[in-house]
């Protein structure tokens, strides 16, 4: 099973595109062998984006994001630096940061900001087609890098998460479907592998937290024949805007979540954060 040119939302089509145009200006600036150069001389460590989920309770990676295609600018007060530093003040267990241009207002510096300013793992989100961009996310410091099933055939996908996990980085895996849950399972068992259930559809933009219930439980069942001891990693994406969709996820044995838009739509996203995470331990 693989996806299509034509099975892929138009959105994506459109993002994909650029994100092939944005390489190739790219690898004619910075040759690939080049760059590959560059990462053999680079031997920072990764701050184990995994491993600081598998530690939480209630694990949160909070998103650093200007902009969306569909919202436009959501906050008008943009500091990447700050914003990261509130969020590991709040409780945040890990963060992600938009480096996408042309759709989101995001910036490879941005991430570069939020790593120099806590000490939080960090998820370069952007849209990955290419070994290129694998390579520039290391040197960015990236932690942990998106490949997002929707807009990937399965050659790709394993080619990207293969390189990901040989350069040390944790890999999100991001589904939509059950289609694509099915793609996904046949990549290599990892404990860099997180498998983060969005909850938007991508064709109509509804949300409906039903889809991490309803596909969870397919991925369990799937990876429990691996008789092995780590825990499958789930994210659950879009749509958690309050203490009691934390407490329905929890109370499906879901402990993970990537939350952006609720908290950067506030003028202190720090404060957002703090707030739901009282309000669930309030309700305790």
């Amino acid at each position: 099973m693989t996806t299509t040119h034509s099975d892929i939302p138009s959105v994506l089509q459109r993002i994909v595109a650029t994100k092939i145009e944005e390489v190739k200006a790219a690898r004619e600036i910075l040759s690939l062998e080049d760059l590959k150069a560059q990462v053999t001389a680079d031997n920072k460590p990764r701050r184990g984006f995994a491993a600081a989920l598998r530690t939480a309770d209630i694990g949160i990676i909070a998103e650093i994001k200007k902009a969306s295609p569909s919202k436009g600018i959501i906050n008008h007060n943009f500091a990447p630096a700050l914003f990261a530093q509130q969020y590991e003040q709040a409780g945040a267990s890990c963060l992600s940061v938009l480096t996408d241009r042309d759709y989101f207002q995001g910036d490879d510096s941005y991430l570069l900001q939020a790593t120099n300013a806590t000490s939080l793992p960090i998820l370069r989100k952007d849209f990955m087609v290419d070994v290129y961009q694998i390579y520039q996310s290391y040197l960015m410091g990236a932690d942990c890098i998106l490949l997002i099933m929707a807009c990937l055939d399965d050659t790709q996908v394993h080619e990207l998460h293969a390189l990901s996990i040989e350069l040390g980085m944790d890999v999100l895996i991001e589904i939509h479907t059950k289609s694509e849950l099915e793609r996904a399972l046949t990549l290599p068992r990892s404990a860099h592998n997180i498998y983060g259930i969005n909850n938007r559809d991508l064709n109509t933009f509804d949300v409906d937290l039903q889809t991490t219930l309803d596909l969870k439980n397919i991925l369990i069942e799937a990876l429990a024949v691996d008789n092995t001891t780590l825990k499958p990693l789930i994210v659950t994406e879009s749509g958690i805007h309050s203490s009691d969709d934390i407490r329905l996820m929890l109370s499906h044995d879901i402990q993970h979540f990537l939350i952006g838009e609720q908290f950067m739509k506030t003028d202190h996203p720090g404060q957002a954060l703090q707030s739901l995470l009282a309000g669930v331990a309030a309700d305790e």
